[in-house]
């Protein structure tokens, strides 16, 4: 039997929507929300009625009957941690993703939305590994102050996803193999994957890790603490420097990969050291979360926006081929990730799980 399954991904100034049949991708469109539409609204829970609106208002256009879903799924947001799969949204999940329970984003409308519009026709809602999935290994936890734990916030959907995939194409169940998962967007999360399991992995919201194009990486902690008691910055200003103007951003005043290879290229000394040091954190990295799996590493695969870059992976590949087999899988589709994981559930091969 084939699904009909309506998809919500929202961000802070897009709402990006899909129909899909089972993997089969019928409709696609971001629906750009401008800066005067959002600061309408006092706070991101207030703008549900208004992005649910536009969602169904394109649906009619595109003459798609909502009636015809099998269910609705949407981007799972800031949630007490939780283990990886698909979970059924029920009231504490939509009280949770109301009040934020790990923080305000606007990835935190997709479950109301999805479960308000899935209600409405007697359908099933779900989120699918929402970035607060955490799986870690206890003694991952500890950072060395009792009072500042590591914390699991990462780009869970698309790293489960491909290792699936990856799992999938070679005739294995994700429980059976171990990987080395790297996304490199506009931040960087590099996850140990055992048993399926993600065992460690940075947080990537906070910065934690390599620097990215707008992530500092893992700062110089004392250096930190006296610029945070320097008296020249707000800690608005602090985090800033860490989290979106960190990384390219605040060294070539941009965060995109692309526009730094292009100045690398023309000669430009430092996007080139800039470049080359960013691909030898990310080369680190692996190399620490391949020790977490005690060197038995089926694969090492590459994934996010900057994976399209060929001297980024090829780079990357020429420093930890030596460590196990690297596997690109360029960009990330979430909104195939979340139908697929819908799809598990309708199929019977997995059971939603309760959200507490």
């Amino acid at each position: 039997m084939a699904y009909k399954i309506l998809i919500i991904n929202p961000g802070s100034t897009s709402t990006k929507i899909g129909v899909y049949e089972d993997e089969k991708e019928l409709i696609v469109e971001t629906l750009r929300h401008s800066s005067e539409e959002i600061n309408a609204y006092a706070t991101i829970y207030d703008q549900f009625q208004f992005r649910k609106d536009v969602i169904l208002s394109i649906l009619k256009e595109k003459n798609f009957d909502v009636n015809t879903l099998d269910a609705v799924v949407g981007r799972g947001g800031m949630l007490k941690p939780i283990a990886g799969g698909t979970y059924a949204v029920n009231e504490v999940m939509l009280e949770d993703l109301k009040n934020g329970a790990q923080g305000q984003h606007a990835s935190n409308l997709g479950g109301i939305i999805a479960n308000e519009i899935a209600s409405e026709i007697g359908k099933p809602a779900f989120i699918v590994d929402p970035v607060v999935v955490d799986e870690l290994q206890d003694v991952a936890r500890l950072s060395g102050v009792p009072e500042l734990p590591r914390k699991s916030i990462f780009h869970a959907l698309n790293q489960k996803a491909v290792a699936k995939r990856y799992a999938k194409e070679n005739g294995k169940a994700y429980e059976d193999v171990n990987l080395v998962v790297v996304h490199m967007g506009g931040g960087v999360s590099v996850g140990a994957h055992k048993n399926g399991k993600i065992i460690d992995v940075n947080n990537a919201l906070d910065g934690e890790g390599a620097f990215s194009p707008e992530r500092s990486g893992s700062a110089p902690s004392g250096d930190l603490i006296k610029m945070c008691f320097s008296g020249k910055y707000s800690q608005d200003e602090i985090y800033k420097k860490i989290v979106g103007k960190g990384g390219f951003v605040a060294y070539l005043n941009t965060n995109d990969a692309r526009d730094v290879v292009k100045l690398a290229d023309e000669g430009n000394s430092e996007a080139k050291l800039v470049f080359e040091a960013f691909m030898y954190q990310v080369s680190k990295a692996i190399g620490e979360y391949a020790v977490v799996l005690k060197g038995k590493v089926d694969a090492i695969i590459l994934t996010g926006g900057i994976a399209y870059g060929k001297t980024v992976t090829d780079t990357i590949t020429s420093n930890v081929d030596w460590i196990a087999p690297v596997v690109i899988y360029p960009g990330e589709d979430e909104l195939l990730a979340l139908a697929q994981g819908t799809i598990r559930v309708l199929n019977g091969e997995e059971v939603a799980k309760e959200y507490k």
